[in-house]
């Protein structure tokens, strides 16, 4: 598939906003919970250069240039040992990052809705594809599969003892969400489709009814 470079001017700053915004939620969260460790590296910022990992940023700018996006932020240091209550705080931190992504989405279909029009075709665009990515990366975090949010949601929500065991997977578990990603798309099974699709669906579903009603 050739490289598309207006999809990569029209996304990418959509994408580097949400990424940013994802992993400064999470480091204001912990912030705020009692870790300082986010904040004393600096963490604690709207810089996008702060929060990229170049190895991902690379693979980013190729991918959505393909035609869809796949990259990664370097994730936001967290120590436990700050925290009041590690388990019930750590679901939180976890958390703060697709919910800020929610957030910026319903705002971004707020502005669709109510000044879509005089935004010009660019822009429109632009805000289209902020709020695709934002829903897109929020529910995709909430996969229970390390490293991403859910599943230290998962582990939070866990009995201590299964907890303990679901931390041993941590380790494999960047090979494990290669391996689902690679063996869903060759086989189509969907999987990942209906996990962030049917919540996206829903979601704008909901955005519009809401905004027709105001």
């Amino acid at each position: 598939m050739p490289f598309d470079f207006n999809v990569l001017f029209e996304a990418m700053p959509a994408i580097l906003f949400a990424l940013t915004f994802h992993e400064y939620a999470h480091a204001w969260a912990a912030w705020r919970l009692g870790d300082p460790t986010a904040q004393k590296m600096g963490r604690l910022s709207l810089n996008p250069l702060v929060h990229l990992d170049p190895a991902g940023t690379i693979m980013l700018v190729i991918t959505v240039m393909s035609g869809f996006g796949l990259g990664w932020a370097k994730p936001v240091p967290v120590d436990p040992t700050y925290l009041r209550n590690p388990r019930k705080d750590m679901v939180w931190i976890a958390l703060a990052g697709p919910m800020a992504n929610l957030v910026l989405a319903f705002l971004l279909g707020g502005i669709l809705t109510y000044f879509g029009s005089d935004l010009g075709e660019t822009l429109s665009k632009m805000v289209r594809y902020g709020l695709v990515i934002n829903l897109a990366l929020a529910f995709f975090n909430l996969l229970p599969i390390p490293p991403l949010d859910g599943s230290r949601v998962l582990k939070g929500v866990l009995p201590i003892a299964q907890a303990q065991r679901f931390g041993q997977l941590e380790m494999y578990g960047p090979v494990m969400l290669i391996g689902l990603i690679v063996v869903d798309q060759i086989l189509r099974l969907g999987i990942i489709r209906i996990w962030i699709g049917l919540p996206m669906q829903i979601s704008l579903e909901l955005m519009n009814k809401l905004f027709s009603s105001l």
